[in-house]
């Protein structure tokens, strides 16, 4: 039996099984992407134009634009990396409560990062298309960097997608509301008689047996 999409606690850990699950693929390809863009960034994203020693953003000279796509990056790398341990532990953990926070949490984040990542792509693709004159250093890491958000709107979207429906499984498993039973109708007790008031009944009168018959007092005779 499975809880929230994870066997019950007690049984062995098949990695595997675990390494070809869809979901354990779209959590490394989140990881590696997220990798790749704040890592591109960081290295290649600020510079230094000629004759000046302010740093300057590839994507147009735009600061805000390299700390978006730095941040979005390195929490999503974190967040990867935290919910992969979760995930290799989520077998062992016995309290369904906690298993549906987990699930709970990583629908919510999902959720969340896929929208950001295609707020990111599109914000780092507008500065980068309207730039007058193409950087000499470090474009080819801003191209990887628009490329690799734009993958990862939909692996964020399917940890999300994966996470509703170990939600919905788990819910389907366990219902949190409690219904009445239905009456039986089927067959009901036998109902009491009324109780009234029963009237005495005086019995028959009967005569008084004669003294003197067959097993009567008889007296002596002397």
């Amino acid at each position: 039996m499975e809880t929230y999409g994870a066997s019950n606690a007690g049984g062995a850990f098949d990695f595997m099984h675990f390494a070809q699950q869809p979901q354990t693929i779209s959590r490394v390809l989140s990881w590696v992407f997220a990798i790749i863009v704040f890592a591109c960034i960081t290295a290649e994203g600020y510079i230094n134009p000629s004759g000046t020693s302010v740093e300057h953003c590839v994507f147009g000279g735009s600061l805000d634009a390299c700390h978006y796509g730095v941040g979005i990056g390195l929490l999503a790398f974190l967040a990867a990396t935290a919910f992969f341990i979760l995930d290799i532990y989520f077998p062992q953990i016995s309290n369904a409560n906690k298993r549906k926070y987990i699930v709970i949490a990583d629908l919510v984040f999902s959720g969340v990062w896929s929208f950001l990542w295609f707020v990111g792509f599109c914000f780092l693709t507008n500065k980068w298309v309207t730039m007058t004159e193409t950087p000499l250093v470090g474009s080819d890491s801003a191209r990887a960097v628009i490329t690799f958000s734009f993958f990862s709107i939909f692996t964020w979207g399917l940890l999300a997608c994966f996470a509703l429906r170990r939600y919905r499984q788990g819910m389907g498993e366990f219902p949190q509301s409690y219904t009445d039973p239905a009456p039986d109708t089927t067959g009901s007790y036998a109902e009491y008689p009324p109780v009234g008031v029963e009237s005495y009944q005086q019995p028959p009168f009967v005569a008084n047996p004669d003294p003197s018959g067959e097993g009567g007092y008889q007296p002596p005779v002397y």
